[in-house]
């Protein structure tokens, strides 16, 4: 594992190369509780498959980054997509990346996508927010009452430096009340790069209308639904994850060698 410093906070990364330097990259942005160890071999897999190089790492907050010292506000999203993703990709010397994005940060990849102040080769997005639903409040306040009554910190802690502090991080902003009215649809028509969807059809914390409106919104996407499979598609159907990322990043890629070449 290597660190970075971001907007002042000391951030841990994992850095693939399976590929020529001149690659893409897919820069993998984990969901609300998830790390760089939470990813498990997920991005390398992909990486090898797609021909591509890959970085992984853990938000302010998460993993071995350094902890929240402050709560989370209503744009901390928004925070991540414009400024400490920006810096990381500039330290790193990553130029037109794919964004993966799940979650959490799926939303955060539509942001920074849909800003449109740096160049985006393709996104694919994993159970994206674009706005609040019932269900995502009902189910977040199922994991508050889990993480008070169960094993989930310790099942956590295998993840996270301070799991307590991670934990409060996500949960406390999006159950605050100024959070419900949170909605970024105003970056998807925005977003110049195409767009894979992948959903699962029994995914406990959102529905297909967060897909819905993507799909409407913007200029060219492909959905993926899995059925079977809940919030975290790279783990309930890795491989029909991996196959659709495969084809569809070798899509935009052959995309751009023809206009490169036109």
């Amino acid at each position: 594992m290597e660190f970075i410093a971001v907007q002042g906070h000391r951030l841990e990364y994992r850095f693939v190369r399976v590929a020529p330097v001149d690659a893409p990259v897919i820069v993998f942005l984990h969901e609300g509780l998830g790390s760089v160890a939470m990813w498990r071999d997920f991005p390398d897999r992909i990486a090898h498959a797609a021909g591509c190089n890959a970085l992984i790492y853990s938000r302010y907050g998460y993993g071995g980054s350094d902890p929240l010292t402050t709560a989370r506000d209503v744009r901390f999203m928004h925070d991540e997509a414009l400024y400490a993703l920006p810096e990381m990709l500039d330290k790193l010397g990553v130029v037109r990346p794919i964004l993966f994005g799940h979650s959490d940060g799926a939303s955060i990849a539509l942001i920074h996508a849909g800003a449109g102040a740096r160049p985006v080769m393709t996104e694919i997005l994993m159970a994206p927010h674009v706005l609040v639903e019932d269900i995502t409040i009902e189910n977040i306040e199922a994991a508050k009452h889990a993480f008070e009554t169960s094993d989930l910190p310790q099942k956590l802690a295998k993840y996270h430096a301070n799991v307590d502090l991670t934990f409060r991080g996500w949960n406390d902003i999006w159950l605050h009340p100024a959070f419900r009215t949170w909605n970024i649809e105003e970056f998807v028509p925005k977003v110049a790069c195409p767009i894979l969807v992948i959903q699962g059809e029994d995914d406990e914390y959102g529905t297909m209308d967060q897909v819905a409106r993507i799909e409407r919104s913007a200029a060219d996407v492909e959905v993926l639904k899995l059925a079977d499979c809940g919030h975290s598609p790279h783990r309930d159907k890795p491989d029909a994850v991996i196959a659709a990322t495969v084809r569809f990043i070798d899509r935009v890629c052959k995309r751009s060698n023809d206009l490169s070449g036109a």
